[in-house]
């Protein structure tokens, strides 16, 4: 029997409350028996979105011994209302309970640092694992299938139906629209993201005229009708005849026929980027990583790839693909490409000179110039966000998700947490509010013959808006908010940073080709930081703090690789494991002066 760390579970608690349960409360005593998962996830965090789909197989295998149970803990204010939350449980499809913890409740009881991250309960009601970040399906599987035979056998296992109860279907023309796009034939094409179709409405925006893909979540090309997408999102016209889709969860890139229908893949393989991946090649032999939108910018197709916080390009002559701005960190830095930071792109819109960028996490309006370099216009960082109009140096947004470029240079942006449609003027440098009162508006597009108005995806409403472009903005009144999660008390000077990781069982690091593992630190503000910023392949580290600085962020972003542990095996199974944290602290004489993150596995060393 394998010998394991054992630490009671906390109860779990949420005053938002149970989703998918049939307003039935679930308890982890009422659970004893069952191996529970708890993935602590935002629904704005593609990282998390990544993890739902990795645990779809483990939930089907293991549906009468396990129960996964999603513990939603929000970053922006606009993810604590509940019927947010309902509305993105059913967005993307998960199929297990949720409870709604709006004031992160648990997350504090159970030390989380990091969105996501997997805690592993076993039938008796201990923790026995903690996973941050993506990748570990294949860890949990294995451990689960040793917990079930170990409790089996010890007689503490209970197998049976769990519990989750499915939402009642609406019969809503669209369910959570992404993109839309307006055809040269004066109809519109839009992404009917969570039906895993594409519909194309007629010119009031309303009346089905054709649907394209199966309706169910798949890969595949063909007709029309038996074509099958996963979630698509973006689309944008490759030239007169085709369309080109961001198919976001298949990470592909697929071309739609306009006469036809018939559907194609253009590039991607249907697997996730990892690092260490190509990154260019041949456009059907390179992996992607959840394409959200697509854009046609100085003859090639641009693709915001929020999964790994790059811009990356799909040259149409050549038929490869590309990384064109973006290092895969997560924050906003401006500069060449190759040395940009993003966070979560997840709308293009492109005029003659400029690529505009809603860059989703950092609450940002970017834009990429025809030289490649990449500017902010609107935007502070991962940390700030809110809805305030003005110069652009102070306006704030919330989580935006599209943009689109209007007749005078001005620029719109669907400001979706904030349930508004916002403009950034370039010329005056002035940010306005066109329209409020929309429902997460995801994306937005030009209609009519005089350009005047403008056609809001409204994706939480179901529906495409036409609104009048007026003349003059209206000013809102600011709001800023700050991500509320509770600062870490550190004492100043030496931190020692520790990442936890435990290659899982059955594998041990891959050292075939030099160091497995890699740590990155910088801090915010970087003068917090007197020793220990840059990267290096030890996942510990002696940080120093600056006592003049009394509070920042550590952001840390640790990889760890490891392979099959068979030497008879001259191929072993590989798997990455990575994760980004972002760790508010405040000095204190009295802190602490160890910093434990949680890669894979059990943080066992006491902190003083």
């Amino acid at each position: 029997m394998v010998k394991r760390a054992r630490v009671r579970a906390p109860e779990l608690v949420g005053k938002g409350g149970w989703i998918n349960t049939g307003d039935k409360e679930l308890s982890l005593t009422g659970l004893r028996g069952r191996i529970v998962i708890v993935d602590f996830w935002t629904f704005c965090c593609v990282n998390c979105l990544h993890v739902l789909d990795e645990l779809r197989e483990l939930e089907e295998k293991h549906r009468d011994t396990v129960v996964i149970i999603g513990m939603h803990s929000p970053k922006f204010v606009h993810e604590a209302e509940h019927q947010a939350v309902v509305d993105a449980v059913e967005r993307y499809g998960v199929e297990h309970p949720v409870l709604d913890d709006p004031d992160l409740t648990t997350w504090k009881q159970y030390a989380v640092r990091a969105w996501p991250t997997l805690v592993v309960i076993d039938p008796e009601g201990y923790v026995v694992a903690q996973h941050a970040g993506e990748g570990h399906a294949h860890a949990i599987e294995r451990l689960v299938t040793e917990l079930e035979a170990e409790h089996a056998a010890k007689g503490t296992l209970r197998r049976g139906d769990g519990p989750y109860v499915p939402p009642e279907p609406e019969p809503t023309v669209l369910r959570f629209p992404g993109k839309a796009l307006p055809l040269p034939g004066g109809t519109f094409l839009v992404s009917d993201t969570t039906r895993h179709q594409l519909v194309e409405l007629a010119e009031d925006a309303e009346t089905v005229v054709r649907r394209i893909g199966s309706g169910a979540r798949g890969f595949a090309d063909g007709a029309a009708g038996a074509a099958s997408f996963n979630e698509p999102q973006g689309l944008a016209l490759l030239d007169e005849s085709s369309v080109v889709v961001a198919d976001t969860v298949n990470h592909a890139l697929r071309r739609l026929d306009l006469a036809s229908g018939a559907v194609t893949t253009l590039a991607g393989t249907g697997k996730q980027w990892w690092q260490g991946s190509a990154a260019t090649g041949p456009a059907r032999e390179v992996d992607l990583s959840s394409p959200w939108d697509v854009a046609l910018f100085g003859g090639k197709v641009w693709i915001a790839m929020a999964g790994v916080h790059q811009l990356w390009v799909y040259d149409p002559a050549a038929d490869t693909v590309a990384v064109a701005a973006g290092t895969t960190n997560e924050g906003l830095v401006d500069g060449p490409g190759e040395q940009a930071w993003f966070a979560q792109p997840s709308g293009l819109a492109a005029t003659a000179d400029r690529l505009w960028v809603a860059d989703s996490e950092t609450s940002a309006l970017r834009w990429v110039d025809l030289d490649g370099q990449v500017h902010t216009a609107v935007g502070t960082g991962l940390f700030d966000f809110g809805h305030r109009d003005g110069a652009a140096g102070q306006a704030l947004l919330q989580h935006p998700l599209g943009v689109a470029a209007l007749p005078d240079g001005s620029v719109a942006v669907a400001d979706t947490y904030n349930h508004a449609l916002r403009r950034y003027d370039p010329a005056t440098g002035e940010v306005t509010t066109l329209a409020t009162d929309l429902r997460e508006p995801s994306d937005a597009v030009l209609a009519g013959e005089d350009g005047a108005d403008i056609l809001v995806v409204e994706s939480a409403r179901h529906r495409l808006t036409r609104l009048r472009l007026p003349e003059e903005a209206v000013r809102v009144a600011g709001v800023a908010h700050r991500t509320q999660r509770a600062a870490t008390d550190v004492a100043p000077g030496e931190l020692r940073l520790d990442v936890v990781f435990q290659a899982p069982a059955g594998q041990k690091l891959d050292t075939r080709y030099g160091p497995s593992t890699r740590l990155l630190v910088s801090a915010t503000p970087p003068e917090l930081l007197l020793k220990g910023a840059g990267a290096d392949p030890e996942l510990s580290r002696a940080l120093e703090l600056n006592p003049a600085v009394p509070e920042g962020v550590l952001h840390v972003s640790a990889m760890a690789a490891s392979c099959d542990d068979d030497p008879e095996n001259p191929y072993p199974a590989c798997h990455v494991h990575q994760q980004d944290w972002g760790v508010p602290v405040r000095l204190t004489e009295a802190g602490v002066d160890r910093l434990p993150l949680v890669l894979a596995g059990m943080d066992e060393a006491p902190t003083s």
